[in-house]
């Protein structure tokens, strides 16, 4: 095994708060941004779509912004569904009653 439990939760546990901001970032300016352009003031708020791809004002992250956003998703992805199949109850073949 390539990870051992703890190992793949220490990881898992370091990654999640580190990874979900710029994912809950992205999720929630891309939908302000959307009902911005639902109510015609997109162009009050562009500096949503700016934040929304990874732009934050002298900081630049456009060019590798998406591409960290999905490494870390499936990361979490990875180490998440590897625990999860690490701790599921096993059925036990041998579980018949007796009278």
């Amino acid at each position: 095994m390539l990870f051992n439990k703890a190992r793949m939760r220490q990881v898992h546990s370091l990654l999640a708060p580190i990874i979900l901001l710029p994912v809950i970032l992205t999720l929630i300016t891309g939908s302000l941004f959307q009902i911005a352009v639902i109510t015609g003031k997109s162009e009050e708020f562009l500096w949503l779509l700016e934040w929304h791809r990874g732009k934050f004002g002298r900081i630049n992250l456009e060019i590798i912004y998406p591409f960290v956003n999905a490494f870390g998703l499936l990361m979490l992805a990875i180490t998440g569904i590897t625990m999860w199949f690490q701790t599921r109850p096993r059925k036990n073949k041998s579980n018949t009653f007796k009278s």
